[in-house]
């Protein structure tokens, strides 16, 4: 393609709630919920903390890497099924936040947890084209999920973002291919003017997930001639801590193949954020020449597949910016009221 990554940047919020604490104020047990989904503590966004808020710093990071003037970025895309305003775009804050240049393109995407990828993908296609030079791609997301729903165990927050450009040697990563399968399958949604998302059931786990992700990487290994042995690393969407290790399995991937990019046990689910962050703990450690395969997943219902290659410029650029680990490990422990009062659960 020629395209690849040339700087990528992450926000998590410090603030966190364990599963214990979730599971003591509805009844529940937490070892038997722990088992069932695979998390331990998911992220809290802090009140003066949104959708807008979280692209605005991981662009920040991701421009700092990339070691650009923010005035070359020529398309700003932000994903997310949490964005602040209905109708003004949260892409605007963003470039403004940046100083990127008033001659861009810029939207919001919405895809369910796939928006981010994408924004990567629509990134891809005008930068090879020539139409910008370098293109801004941001899945962020303050999930939803419903006092006592079995979705607030995940429903976390976090965001992260990737520059595309062509390569003229400070690529860090190349993108070899992609590959997207999407049909028109229920399994999760929420209508408009409803504060909290539905899940549909007996359709969010193999008609959903597992037949869109699997289906979306099948597609790519065979158009790219790849197995997986030929990765070092893979990420796959991670609405709780089991599905991506059952989809991996299912593909022919070894847990050790997608240990660095499964963050979900400790961060819970960041919606659009989750493969995007996923990838960047990669690329936080991956060495030059590894292989890496990113999937995402949307309900409603798609999947964004990736193969990449890491680059020598990694090695220069992964230190020029906060790393994952520094935020996954930067935390303050919350209790269920103050999470409540935090997320705007209680209505005076």
């Amino acid at each position: 393609m020629n395209v690849g990554i040339v700087g990528y940047g992450v926000y998590i919020p410090r603030y966190r709630i364990r599963v214990e604490e979730i599971a003591k104020t509805w009844g529940n047990d937490p070892e038997r919920i722990k088992r069932s989904l695979l998390i331990e503590e998911k992220s809290v966004p802090a009140p003066d903390e949104d959708t807008a808020t979280i692209a605005v710093e991981a662009a920040r990071n991701a421009a700092r890497r990339a070691g650009i003037d923010p005035q070359k970025i020529g398309a700003i895309y932000v994903g997310s099924e949490s964005h602040p305003y209905a109708v003004k775009p949260t892409a605007t804050i963003v470039a403004e936040a940046i100083e990127a240049t008033p001659h861009l393109t810029a939207a919001d995407f919405e895809f369910a947890c796939k928006a981010g990828t994408a924004g990567i993908q629509t990134c891809i296609g005008i930068v090879k084209s020539g139409m910008v030079k370098y293109g801004m791609a941001i899945g962020a997301d303050t999930a939803q999920g419903a006092p006592g729903d079995p979705l607030e165990y995940t429903a976390a927050a976090g965001g992260g973002a990737f520059i595309i450009g062509k390569d003229g040697g400070e690529a860090l990563a190349m993108i070899e291919g992609t590959y997207s399968y999407t049909t028109d399958t229920p399994d999760f949604w929420r209508r408009d003017m409803k504060p909290y998302p539905k899940h549909g059931g007996r359709f969010t786990g193999k008609p959903a997930y597992f037949k869109h992700v699997v289906s979306a990487a099948h597609g790519l290994l065979r158009e790219l001639k790849f197995t997986p042995q030929d990765f070092a690393h893979a990420v796959f969407h991670q609405p709780n801590g089991k599905f991506p290790m059952l989809a991996a399995e299912e593909l022919g991937f070894s847990k050790e193949q997608i240990s660095v990019g499964l963050l979900s046990p400790k961060i819970g689910n960041t919606y659009s954020g989750a493969s995007l962050i996923g990838l960047a703990a990669v690329l936080d450690q991956a060495k030059p020449s590894d292989r890496v395969l990113v999937v995402s997943f949307g309900s409603g219902a798609g999947s964004d597949a990736f193969s990449m290659v890491v680059k020598n410029a990694i090695e220069e650029k992964r230190d020029l910016a906060p790393k994952v680990t520094e935020y996954v490990d930067k935390k303050t422990y919350v209790d269920y009221s103050t999470y409540a009062k935090y997320r705007k659960l209680l209505v005076r």
